[in-house]
């Protein structure tokens, strides 16, 4: 199309520009028959505009859209080059309508979009479902699949077909989509109500962005079989048992049948029957299935009925179809009786029986006649046998008893059984249940009173004794106590000594005393019992017939050897090793003599009485000072009254002092008086009047006037100035009667020592 210029005001005429056209296929030009490809990409330059100015002005190139529309190009003004702004579908949109425009010339121009192969088949009619009867024939066609491609050409053409499965019944046409029943195959309600089959839509194929490409899609068909009236009843949750208990009674329910239409969707009603098996025993409801008992349980010859039960579908023709199942009966004995043990005499929860300590491992308890019995049947009458005591002492045989069983205890550890330990032991029987709810149990009780044997040897207190007597002891002295026990009883646990060696002649044994040994053993629970033993306890002692003195002896030193023999038959014996040291004889006697003799071989022991001794006495002068002195600082004090006050002395007391090694009191009397203390030794006298004010103090005289005491009552007072010589004086004084102390101590001390040891040795 071309448009005129206006002439101009000088005459001339003004050509209009105009735009080439190229024709079909070219790429530049007006854009005359251009068509673009759906999947041209954007942003493609797609086209050049090309034009001319007949008056060779400058060109620019333009281009409109019509308002609302999408603007799927742009060019640039100058050199014409159009470009791809929007993605392209055909099948939305299959040609763009715009304006182009060289300077003031504007053409319309129609692009047309051409089709790619960018389009998936689309199933129609979704979801697809279909219903077909069980009993459609074979090869059958059942439905009919449709799919589209908006595609053109070969993209745009469908064909179909299935996925593949082993076992699928199913075929499908892949031009027209008829789905059919596979030649050969049949469905079946009962065996499957619902098939699902997945079919497969794909295009003719074509290029897209320069690629060949071919696109599928996929549908599920769903397929239900509707059920018809051909299968017979089927029975509900079998396996079918039932019980019949003792305490059940004519006409119990034993156990209810049920029975369906195999065809569901018109379902006829069920008719039962008894077709075997129950012996007159049972009869059924011919509705509702329920089997009953017609007789009492004690009248069954079996325990076990197998009933055939029949289940009829009752249709227009009276019966049909039909299904026979079995019930299984069972005669069954309630859990009603719990275990028990029996000897010969019946029932009994109590079993006693004596034997002699330490049986051989394994040997049977053969005084225990121990029968264990359950009167229920089956699994009630399955229980399990425990011995409960000491630990791994016996064992009982069997563990697991059905119904009945003769227990057997043996032992297992032949060492536990010990008379010194246990006179007797005590076991509880235990028998439980395994297998019923119930658990029900019986206990009894198992004593063993246990019979001694000479099985212990006598034993010494100790392997070695030590005695010493002086050398001039005379006959009959006590030398030493040894002593041997025998936990055996009777004559096996009476202990004889006899004693051998150097020197054994002139020794002889007195059997001075039994001991009464209490063994505690604890057997079967809290029953315990104390167990008295003979055990003999000799002295040793010289023989009264020998005249003279251990002096006598060759030697200063000598041993001996004990025996101890119990009165068994076999007899043990054991033997213990006697130490005799003859010590010289000496002046001291008593207590202190006898520590002094017995510590002459631990010189350190001696050593430490003598410092304890010491000490003692040193602390008890220490004290005596130090209350004089502070006596003597009060006695000083002078009040300021300068009364004179002259008292009567009182007599002097007398200090006593128990030693703990002594037998009677040491009394030192007259060292000083105390008249605010009272006599020990006199507890029934009165408590002293408190002592009269002391006079005061008088001025102190010119330093060189010779010093003046002042008398008091406990003695001289002095002036200030001569506070120091009396103080040397008054610590003379104390320590003079310190030393007075000490020495008649120590002097009574030796006295009473020396009388000790006279009485000891005389």
């Amino acid at each position: 199309m071309l448009s005129f210029r206006d002439l101009s005001f000088s005459g001339r005429s003004d050509f209009a520009p105009c735009f080439y056209d190229n024709g079909a296929g070219s790429s530049n030009g007006n854009m005359g028959l251009f068509s673009i490809s759906e999947d041209t990409s954007v942003g493609t330059h797609v086209y050049t505009l090309n034009g001319s100015d007949p008056e060779d002005e400058p060109v620019t190139y333009g281009m409109t859209f019509d308002k609302g529309s999408k603007e799927y190009f742009s060019v640039e003004p100058k050199s014409g080059n159009v470009t791809l702004i929007q993605t392209l579908d055909r099948e939305v949109q299959y040609e763009i309508i715009y304006f182009i425009s060289l300077l003031q010339v504007v053409e319309n121009v129609r692009v047309f979009i051409t089709d790619a192969n960018d389009e998936k088949p689309e199933f129609l009619d979704l979801p697809l479902v279909v219903d077909v009867p069980e009993d459609i024939a074979s090869g059958s066609s059942i439905y009919r699949v449709q799919a589209v491609d908006r595609d053109l050409g070969s993209g745009g053409s469908v064909t179909y077909s299935l996925q593949s499965t082993p076992s699928t019944k199913f075929t499908i046409d892949g031009h027209s989509g008829a789905l059919r029943i596979r030649s050969g195959e049949s469905l079946d309600y009962e065996v499957s109500r619902t098939h699902f089959v997945t079919v497969v839509a794909k295009d003719g194929g074509g290029k897209y962005h320069g690629k060949y490409q071919v696109m599928t899609s996929t549908a599920i068909i769903t397929i239900n079989v509707l059920d018809t009236q051909d299968s017979p009843p089927v029975f509900v949750a079998t396996p079918y048992f039932g019980f019949v208990y003792e305490v059940s009674v004519p006409g119990s329910e034993i156990f209810t049948v049920s029975a369906k239409d195999g065809d569901q969707n018109n379902p006829n009603t069920m008719h039962y029957s008894i077709l075997s098996g129950s012996d007159g025993f049972f009869s059924i409801n011919s509705t509702s299935g329920c089997i009953s008992l017609t007789s009492f349980p004690v009248q069954l010859r079996n325990e076990l009925y197998e009933l055939q039960v029949k289940a009829a579908e009752v249709g227009a023709d009276r019966f049909s179809d039909y299904s026979v199942t079995t019930v299984t009966v069972r005669v069954v004995d309630l859990n009603n009786h719990p275990p028990t043990f029996y000897d010969e005499n019946g029932p009994q929860n109590r079993f006693e029986l004596s034997m002699y300590e330490h049986p051989p491992e394994g040997e049977i308890l053969r005084g225990l006649k121990i029968t264990v019995n359950d009167s229920d049947q089956g699994a009630n009458a399955k229980f399990r046998l425990l011995l409960v005591g000491p630990s791994r002492v016996l064992r009982v045989v069997p563990q697991t008893v059905l119904n009945e069983a003769q227990v057997t205890i043996m032992v297992e550890n032949s060492s536990a059984i010990d008379y010194e330990k246990y006179q007797f032991l005590t076991f509880k029987l235990l028998a439980m249940e395994i297998d019923t709810p119930e658990r029900f149990s019986a206990t009894a009780d198992i004593v063993i009173n246990l019979l001694d044997t000479n099985d212990n040897i006598p034993k010494f207190s100790s392997e070695f004794y030590i005695a010493r007597i002086p050398e001039n002891s005379p006959g009959g002295s006590n030398l030493v106590s040894v002593t041997a026990t025998d936990p055996d009883s009777g004559l096996w646990g009476e202990v004889k000594y006899s004693i051998y060696g150097s020197g054994a002649d002139l020794l002889i044994f007195l059997q001075v005393k039994d001991i009464l040994m209490g063994n505690s053993a604890q057997t079967g629970g809290d029953q315990t019992q104390s167990l008295s033993t003979s055990a003999k306890v000799a002295q040793m002692t010289s023989r009264s017939s020998v005249s003279g003195r251990f002096a006598c002896f060759y030697k200063d030193r000598w041993s001996v050897v004990v025996q101890a023999r119990d009165r068994g038959s076999p007899s043990f014996s054991t033997t213990a090793v006697v130490k005799i040291d003859i010590t010289e004889a000496n002046g001291l006697k008593g207590p202190m003599a006898a520590f002094l003799i017995q510590s002459r071989d631990s010189p350190m022991k001696a050593l430490g009485l003598a410092v304890s001794i010491i000490t003692v006495m040193v602390l008890v002068t220490i004290m005596i000072s130090t209350i004089m002195y502070f006596r003597n600082t009060k006695s000083n004090r002078i009040t300021p009254a300068r009364h004179i006050i002259r008292r009567r002395p009182k007599e002097p007391r007398c200090w006593t002092f128990r030693l703990w090694f002594g037998r009677s009191d040491l009394s030192f009397g007259k060292f000083f008086t105390d008249d605010e203390t009272r006599d020990n030794t006199n507890h029934s006298s009165p408590r002293a009047k408190p002592p009269a004010p002391s006079a005061p103090v008088l001025p102190p005289p010119p330093p060189s006037e010779r010093l003046r005491s002042v008398p008091t009552v406990s003695g001289s007072l002095a002036s200030r100035n001569t506070s120091r010589s009396s103080s040397w004086r008054t610590s003379k004084n104390g320590s003079g009667i310190s030393s007075t102390l000490v020495s008649e101590l120590k002097m009574r001390i030796e006295q009473k020592i020396n009388e000790a040891n006279q009485g000891y040795y005389y």
